[in-house]
């Protein structure tokens, strides 16, 4: 499976990290940036760009790293098609893909350890969506927005 990895300055150590270890675990790395530490950079350009190969490459997973994960999943959800969710835990990584199909999630560095974060990105990267009839159905209503902009019905 191709994963493609982002961050920023605060992430950049955890990208690093992963890179290598999943590397080692058969996955198929992108490391869309920053190639080298700059304390100076800005998330939006590389959670964007995260955004737009995941979407254009049906099957693949993404990662996105910053301090807290929080806006680097803002940013990558302004990508049309990008289902990023932000895990804090084993289980918020495997519901963001059993539930919702994420295809990608953002994680915190300075929240967790370096192994509680590989934790949350294998747990992510390892779990499929259900595929129940009521997630398919949700995330087909906020496809539909995403596309239209018209508000859904409310019930």
């Amino acid at each position: 499976m191709r994963v493609y990895l982002g961050s920023d300055h605060a992430g950049f150590e955890l990208k690093m990290h992963l890179a290598n270890h999943l590397a080692r675990q058969g996955y198929e790395l992108v490391d869309v940036g920053p190639r080298v530490f700059d304390p100076n950079d800005d998330y939006p350009a590389f959670c964007l760009h995260v955004g737009a190969r995941v979407v254009a490459d049906p099957g693949s997973l993404a990662v996105v790293i910053g301090g807290s994960g929080n806006g680097e999943q803002i940013a990558a959800n302004k990508v049309a098609g990008v289902r990023a969710a932000l895990a804090w835990n084993v289980e918020t990584a495997q519901l963001a893909r059993e539930h919702n199909d994420a295809n990608v999630v953002a994680v915190g560095a300075r929240q967790h350890t370096l192994d509680e974060a590989t934790g949350i990105v294998e747990a992510f990267l390892s779990t499929r969506f259900s595929g129940n009839e009521r997630h398919s159905r949700r995330i087909a209503q906020v496809a539909a927005y995403e596309k239209s902009g018209e508000l859904p019905e409310l019930p």
